[in-house]
């Protein structure tokens, strides 16, 4: 089927999409190339086709996603991407979408941050069964990415995203308060966080901190978008490819950044859980995104007697594979205000003590750990 590509109401490229398998098997014409997703190459108005359908089928669900096929067998859909296709490719992280050729459908009438949807594909994501009688597949929850189970819903007039745990402690929901309550003492702009309970299961909450005038980039994509020399390591690249598009402060950015997850041993600080906001129409880079997907964090899936917190081995993303080795890219701690963390492992007790998938035994050492990572942090900051 031929598509237009749409960057919120400005037409970008004319393509055709396979039906079955969702390659782009041709491009007609590149109407509006500067606002071509970010790492879409583009010589001469011609466009990658290769890199054209990665970057679209990267939009859809992972197949790493926890419960993705049976969801989908559920719905009758054979492939994430045919779901995507299914929302046009809508998405509450940028505003990207594909409108068919010679369609009346306008973006103000489908978007998901002004209109209504349907939370009948993230129940059944989440591994319920739909409310309705009628299946609607139109929803956000198609072009949302990670491993966990997650949904979009509207909550009081906000677009708001739900994510469960994982293992069998289900703790990743209660690591992202905590890592929250972490920066908001250190005076990090970051997203908030809360726990809510859905037949006895814990689940964040968060805002959506993009607006319908807003594009996330993740850094993954920025650094896409410019070939790394050989001689600079990922750090560099990723603060050179911020630089080029007018960005400032990104290595204050990145200190913190680090410096939080040293503390709550991210495990999975990945390229695409970070990056950078940019204005969906005047395509100006607005700044840095507030820091977002903390859960898998704080030894989230490891037996309580195998956790060691002052390992300095604790595998870490992601410019170095260890957090013994990564801290040491900070570039200054005279940010930080260590002795505002009193008492947060206390705060973290409070937090864990509502989980009914958490013992004794495994919230006090918790606990301990994270007391530890502070103090173990005081001794870093005090030898810089």
């Amino acid at each position: 089927m031929i598509y237009i590509l749409m960057h919120k109401t400005i037409p970008v490229v004319e393509m055709e999409l396979d039906d079955t398998s969702c390659v782009v098997i041709q491009i007609y014409d590149v109407i509006n190339p500067e606002h071509l997703p970010i790492g879409v190459a583009n010589k001469n108005h011609v466009i990658d086709k290769v890199a054209l359908t990665s970057w679209w089928r990267r939009r859809a669900i992972p197949a790493s996603r926890d419960g993705l096929r049976q969801a989908l067998e559920e719905m009758g859909i054979a492939l994430p991407e045919i779901l995507l296709e299914k929302c046009w490719g809508l998405s509450l992280s940028d505003q990207y979408w594909i409108c068919p050729k010679n369609s009346d459908l306008r973006w103000e009438d489908v978007n998901f941050f002004d209109n209504p949807f349907s939370e009948d594909v993230g129940n059944i994501l989440l591994g319920y069964a739909s409310s309705s009688e009628s299946l609607s597949l139109v929803s956000p929850d198609n072009s949302s990415d990670g491993w966990l189970k997650k949904k979009w819903s509207i909550i009081d007039g906000k677009r708001c995203l739900l994510k469960s745990g994982g293992h069998s402690f289900l703790q990743e929901p209660y690591n992202e308060v905590i890592a929250a309550s972490i920066m908001e003492r250190l005076q990090i702009p970051h997203v908030e966080y809360s726990v809510t309970e859905h037949k006895q299961k814990p689940y964040s909450v968060c805002e959506d901190f993009i607006t319908a005038d807003t594009d996330l980039i993740s850094a993954q994509h920025l650094m896409e978008a410019k070939k790394k020399p050989n001689h600079l390591t990922k750090y560099q690249h990723f603060v050179d490819c911020c630089e080029s598009v007018g960005l400032t402060g990104v290595t204050d950015f990145l200190d913190r950044l680090l410096t939080v997850d040293f503390l709550i041993a991210n495990e999975d600080r990945h390229f695409n859980n970070f990056g950078v906001i940019r204005n969906a129409e005047t395509l100006e880079f607005i700044g840095m995104a507030p820091i977002y997907d903390n859960g898998t964090s704080l030894w989230y899936n490891t037996p309580a007697h195998l956790i060691k917190p002052l390992s300095p081995s604790i595998p870490s993303k992601p410019f170095k594979d260890t957090h013994g080795e990564q801290i040491s890219l900070v570039h200054s701690f005279d940010w930080l205000n260590i002795s505002a963390l009193d008492g947060i492992a206390d705060e973290y007790y409070d937090l864990l003590s509502a989980s009914q998938y958490i013992d004794a035994v495994r919230r006090d050492t918790l606990c301990d750990a994270l007391d530890r990572r502070v103090e173990l942090l005081r001794e870093i900051q005090n030898r810089a």
